[in-house]
């Protein structure tokens, strides 16, 4: 059973978000300490929260392994990852862990 794990950053009053930073090069460090364990990895950057209102995100994460085992090892090799997250944003990032379904 393939497994997400979606990473949000929220947009709340005094957080900031560099985008160019995160683009550039988190998502490097994501190829490269997740890489031999993800099926798939991409990132939105929030745009809108829907008709004529302003996102609620500044980005998300989404990345698929093919099993919880796989996203445990992952998470086990990301120690990279995870401390690089102050260099691009002072908002406390939310996860969601999920099954795909679809």
């Amino acid at each position: 059973m393939a497994v997400s794990l979606q990473v949000l950053y929220p947009i709340a009053p005094d957080t900031t978000f560099d985008h160019d930073y995160y683009a550039s090069k988190h998502m490097k460090l994501v190829a490269e300490h997740f890489g031999p364990y993800i099926l798939s990895a991409q990132a939105s950057k929030g745009i809108a929260g829907g008709p004529d209102a302003p996102p609620d995100f500044y980005a998300i994460a989404t990345i698929v392994f093919e099993s919880m085992d796989k996203m445990q090892a992952a998470m086990a090799a990301g120690g990279p990852v995870l401390a690089d997250i102050p260099n691009y944003t002072n908002t406390k990032p939310q996860m969601l862990v999920g099954e795909v379904i679809g």
